[in-house]
């Protein structure tokens, strides 16, 4: 197979494979390969050559930029899992697999219609690969972004269990949001410290609050935290690395498409909250999120 390789060289926790090592491990499993890495300009110019496939050495950051400018075009994507939640990769069953084992398998994988999710808001029309929410997350993700130790943590289960700390930190004061809300026409409305629509098992610093997922079904897993409920969120995040492996037993739906009045909250898709300056107007829109089946696969190592 001709493999185009995108990497991002910052992302996990520096114990990484670097570019020559990458390069080394492709080609010994038998496959031509171009590498491009993520920190050079017009780098996404690399996804237009023809490939056999798509390869992403990075987490899920980059690998949801890189799935969101393939979508349609018929060219499967691989994970290779190196950053720090890694939640896409978690879903997928190839979190914890060794790199060489992971490409070893490639020509033997087989191919998985993954969904891609669309959003059409006050901020105009985008793609999610992992979730869309409100409340907790979406006030958490600037702080997270900002924190000098975050940053400077080492290793990724280090930084993953601060996140998760600082998420019961913020849980304690964070405030519950009135939404109207539908799925699929049925009335979710209510007062959430948390409502995640979620196209990911994980989501966050290893959330598992879709643990039905599956790949490829066209549907919205819906996970909401009512203030009756934040207690037993506070105990969840509290579980620190099982909250990946013991899914709390919250409010949940599933759907194909939601609907949400828009009254001036914050909103994350993926890891990039809305609205960047937090003076957005407060005039109600609506936000509609549907799922689009069959826009994208994925090469999946047995």
């Amino acid at each position: 197979m001709h493999v185009t390789l995108i990497h991002n060289p910052s992302a996990g926790d520096g114990a990484q494979f670097g570019r020559d090592a990458l390069l080394r491990l492709v080609r010994a499993a038998g496959h031509d390969v171009t590498y491009q890495s993520t920190k050079e300009r017009k780098w996404a110019t690399a996804l237009q050559q023809p490939a056999d496939l798509i390869a992403v050495a990075g987490g899920d950051g980059t690998i949801a930029k890189v799935a969101k400018r393939i979508l349609g075009r018929g060219v499967p994507l691989t994970v290779l899992p190196m950053g720090t939640a890694n939640n896409i990769a978690r879903t997928l069953g190839l979190a914890d697999r060794p790199l060489v084992q992971l490409v070893g398998e490639w020509n033997a994988a087989r191919k998985i219609p993954i969904d891609a999710a669309l959003a059409t808001g006050p901020w105009g029309r985008s793609y999610f690969i992992e979730s869309l929410g409100i409340g907790l997350l979406a006030w958490t993700i600037p702080q997270a972004d900002a924190s000098s130790t975050l940053d400077q943590l080492d290793g990724a289960e280090a930084r993953v269990a601060y996140a998760l700390q600082m998420l019961q930190d913020r849980l304690r004061h964070c405030p519950a949001i009135r939404l109207e809300a539908s799925l699929d026409g049925n009335d979710i409305s209510g007062e959430y410290v948390l409502f995640e629509a979620l196209n990911m098992q994980f989501v966050g610093p290893n959330l598992n609050l879709a643990p039905c997922y599956s790949p490829g079904d066209g549907l919205l897993d819906v996970v909401v935290v009512t203030e009756a409920e934040r207690p037993k969120f506070q105990d969840y995040l509290a579980s620190g690395r099982k909250a990946a492996l013991c899914p709390p037993e919250l409010t949940s739906y599933s759907g194909r498409h939601v609907q949400i009045e828009w009254s001036g909250f914050d909103v994350h898709l993926d890891d990039k909250v809305w609205p960047e300056n937090r003076g957005g107007s407060t005039t109600s829109t609506m936000i509609d999120v549907g799922v689009e089946t069959g826009t994208l696969e994925i090469l999946a190592p047995l």
